[in-house]
């Protein structure tokens, strides 16, 4: 029975091809859409669930409640990995990690290569991160100063497939043995790994390390079996207030604590300050994850339609077959089994093209995805599922039509009237609406994400980063004689200027407090210390609105003096900038032989607000301040169109100083471009799928005006005998579909609006929402939509009006 069934369905298949391609490569590119989509988001939320009790353990971080937005913070103080340890018996270990977003030169031998994301954590980070290793153990890995754990390419870069355990691997010039090799299944890791330095070689000072205003450690704690989380957060919170709070005399402690569960931290950390992990954004995952099911609706919905629309055709032969005594049951059974063998066609056409697809996307994220059918017996299972399921609920309605039709109404004419579907006809028009409301929607959101990128990309930031060369010092020589090095790098041709500091735009930048004198109080206020030379300003193309720059002519302006930003002056209650110079100012200067020394001085410029962090984050009370132990990048202006030709002036004058060492640069707006790489691929995807989804909306718009001609032809016949224009006809045809399309933008419009409003508001700097998008979204889908409906109502009503008359 069911054989015949399918033999059945694939002769109607064939017979209507036009109808056939319509719902094949409609459910075909809705199912790959979704299957993409679907791969990208299982992969997002698998981080770090391959951790052996991962849900034990948890990132600790802080709000600052002083602020009137409070603002989230990653790195946290010292104290609060040996606070946890010592004075709360839940917790079974803790370990830190030291927020230092390097690239440091390894050296094996002759072979050297720079290495990015080396972590400098505790020892007992194995302890709360179980990662397998290849060679070696955890056991005692980072016990000793001097030891080393590589990841397994890092290994094979340097010694091939042997096992490197005891070997030497120098990072600059410091030797370190290597303990452990970790294996390489560290892609959904939240942090990344190249290799791991024990932090007592940092050699950090003790007192630093007791300090609860120094935030420079993500920290993370791993509680013991049975404890509650919310609890131990709770008790945390109180300890800040009762036990920390009274014993800040010299600093301001606004931080609250929370504790964020391991899993959670990639994909919820998005708007987190200072965060070097491996963010994900729940947001994109969630629309992602919408977008996919608005498309499968779309082309599910495109199935009812054509099927409800092409069962007009099809009546005479559910008559013929009721009347030689088929039942109600098995009619539907038939319909449904062409439904389901069109799904399964739709199925294996969209897991083709899924399969040619996720190279091409794997290369676009970045990740690794595979879509392996024979290695994931889990995969096949849900396409199985997926079409039985696709199939019947896109069939069942349509089969439930189609079987209700009574034979001697059928059988009495070639053409049945509408009066008989007229029961259907909100379903087709309730369908339609919903589709355009779900393109218009994605439309708007499409057009506004593309806004706003464009604006986090050219907006103004209050500084020149054309041209800006910049790369960190290496190497005792270099550091010793930067200011030699700097007048050297000057006499290259094609460059400005250069600077030498700590704190460039769209690079590691330091929260510090300054000490403010009012009222003979001393007020601790916290900003972004920024560590310059004399030329940073004039590097930069930063626009001093009241004082003066730095001068090397003047010998105090190294020990006892300031130059803050805009927002500095207001936040820290200086007035006006002319009013701010001449104001004191304190700072617990950085020193690891005096950490109680304070450098006083007096504001003597002010410059204008400059974006130094991406435009997610508000601008920050700034100070700039000549101090050179700080200083380890270098910037360096670029002039002209021969901007090749002075690079290499650049490396030639590095190699003077640092032959051991080859120079890792970058250019300061790549910098910048790189913050806002996640916004850059929503707004690709978005544009890609808002296409797709209106594509396939289209396919099925198309077959519905195909068949709305096909019912009205004598209608039009008529019409043109009696004197009709082509016009005249098109916007008959026509104008109910537009109706329709009008109605679904109304639907959409303040959906689209709340969606993108939610979404702005991550953004510190963002558009305003731009009303022009809404009618540009829906002038769009009308005209798609008209195009689409008017090719055919020009069809018929160019066709000869006899041919059509002579029909019945």
């Amino acid at each position: 029975m069911f054989k015949n069934y399918f033999l059945v369905a694939y002769r109607n298949l064939v017979r209507h091809k036009g109808f056939s391609f319509l719902n094949i490569a409609g459910l075909a590119l809705g199912l790959t859409a979704c299957l993409l989509i679907g791969l990208f988001v299982y992969d997002e939320l698998q981080f770090d669930k391959f951790l052996p009790a991962g849900e034990r353990v948890y990132r600790i971080y802080t709000e600052q409640t002083s602020k009137e937005t409070p603002e989230t913070y990653s790195p946290v103080s010292p104290m609060y990995a040996t606070t946890l340890k010592q004075e709360f018996p839940e917790v079974e270990q803790t370990a830190r990690i030291l927020m230092n977003p390097t690239t440091n030169l390894l050296v094996v031998g002759d072979k050297k290569i720079y290495v990015k994301d080396g972590l400098l954590v505790d020892s007992t980070f194995f302890g709360v991160f179980p990662l397998a290793f290849k060679y070696g153990s955890a056991a005692g890995a980072l016990d000793a100063p001097t030891s080393i754990v590589l990841t397994e390419d890092v290994a094979t870069s340097f010694f091939g497939p042997e096992n490197p355990v005891g070997k030497e691997v120098k990072i600059d010039t410091t030797g370190f043995v290597v303990k452990g090799v970790l294996r390489n299944d560290l892609s959904k890791f939240h942090l990344k790994v190249n290799y791991l330095v024990p932090l007592a070689a940092a050699q950090l000072p003790a007192a630093r390390m007791k300090r609860w205003g120094w935030h420079q450690f993500f920290t993370y704690a791993r509680l013991r079996p049975g404890a509650d989380a919310a609890q131990t957060q709770a008790k945390l919170q109180r300890y800040i207030v009762e036990q920390v709070k009274p014993t800040m005399k010299d600093e301001e402690m606004n931080d609250k604590p929370f504790l964020q569960p391991l899993r959670d931290i990639h994909l919820y950390s998005a708007t987190f300050k200072y965060d070097l992990t491996v963010k994900g954004n729940i947001t994109y995952v969630k629309a992602l994850s919408f977008i996919a099911a608005f498309i499968l609706l779309i082309a599910v919905f495109n199935f009812v339609n054509l099927a409800t629309a092409k069962s007009m055709q099809r009546a005479k032969e559910v008559g013929i077959r009721k009347t030689i005594g088929a039942s109600r049951q098995q009619l539907m059974l038939q319909f449904l089994s062409e439904t389901v063998l069109l799904t399964l066609v739709s199925v294996l056409l969209a897991t083709l093209l899924t399969a040619l697809l996720l190279p091409a996307l794997n290369a676009f994220t970045g990740k690794t995805m595979t879509f392996d059918l024979l290695r994931n017996p889990a995969l096949l299972g849900i396409l199985v599922v997926l079409t039985v399921v696709v199939g019947l609920l896109a069939g069942f309605y349509p089969a439930l039509v189609l079987s209700s039709f009574q034979p001697v109404k059928v059988l009495k004419s070639a053409v049945v009237t509408d009066g008989i579907f007229g029961r259907v006809q909100w379903l087709r028009h309730g369908l339609i609406v919903v589709q355009f409301a779900l393109s218009v929607f994605l439309i708007i959101c499409a057009i506004v994400v593309f806004r706003q990128v464009s604006y986090l990309h050219n907006k103004d930031l209050g500084f020149n980063r054309e041209q800006i060369m910049f790369f960190p010092m290496r190497g005792d020589n270099m550091s010793r004689h930067y200011e030699t090095f700097k007048n050297e790098l000057r006499q290259v041709p094609g460059v400005v200027s250069a600077s030498i500091g700590y704190g460039f735009p769209g690079d590691q930048v330091a929260g510090d407090g300054i000490i403010v004198p009012t009222n003979g109080e001393q007020k601790n206020y916290g900003v972004t210390q920024l560590m310059v030379d004399y030329d940073y300003l004039n590097t930069l193309g930063l626009q001093l609105v009241a004082g003066r720059d730095f001068s090397p002519d003047l010998k105090t302006d190294k020990d006892q003096a300031f130059i803050i930003n805009e927002t500095a002056v207001k936040e820290l209650g200086f007035g006006t900038p002319e009013q701010a110079l001449g104001r004191i100012m304190k700072w617990q200067v950085w020193s690891d032989q005096n950490p109680d020394s304070l450098k006083v001085g007096k504001v003597i410029g002010v410059v204008k607000d400059f974006h130094y962090k991406s435009l997610y984050d508000k601008l920050e009370p700034a100070v700039l301040q000549i101090f050179p132990p700080a200083y380890w990048k270098v910037a360096v202006k670029l002039k002209g169109d021969n901007v090749g030709s002075s690079v290499e002036g650049v490396k030639q004058v590095w190699g003077r100083f640092n032959p051991e060492s080859p120079i890792e640069y970058r250019f300061l707006d790549d910098n910048f471009d790189e913050m806002y790489k996640a916004e850059d691929k929503l707004k690709t995807l978005l544009w890609t799928f808002t296409g797709i989804a209106i594509f396939v909306g289209c396919l099925g718009l198309f077959g519905l005006a195909t068949y709305a001609a096909e019912r009205r032809k004598k209608e039009i016949g008529i019409r043109k005998v009696l004197g009709a224009s082509v016009p005249t006809i098109v916007a008959l045809l026509s104008k109910e579909f537009l109706l329709l399309v009008l109605v679904a933008a109304v639907i959409a419009f303040p959906a689209a609006w709340l969606a993108m409003s939610r979404w702005l508001q991550d953004f510190a700097y963002r558009i305003d929402m731009p009303l022009w998008a809404f009618g540009a979204a829906g002038l769009l889908a009308a005209v798609v939509a008209f195009l689409t409906v008017g090719y055919q109502a020009v069809r018929a009503a160019t066709a000869n009006p006899v041919t059509n008359l002579r029909a019945e």
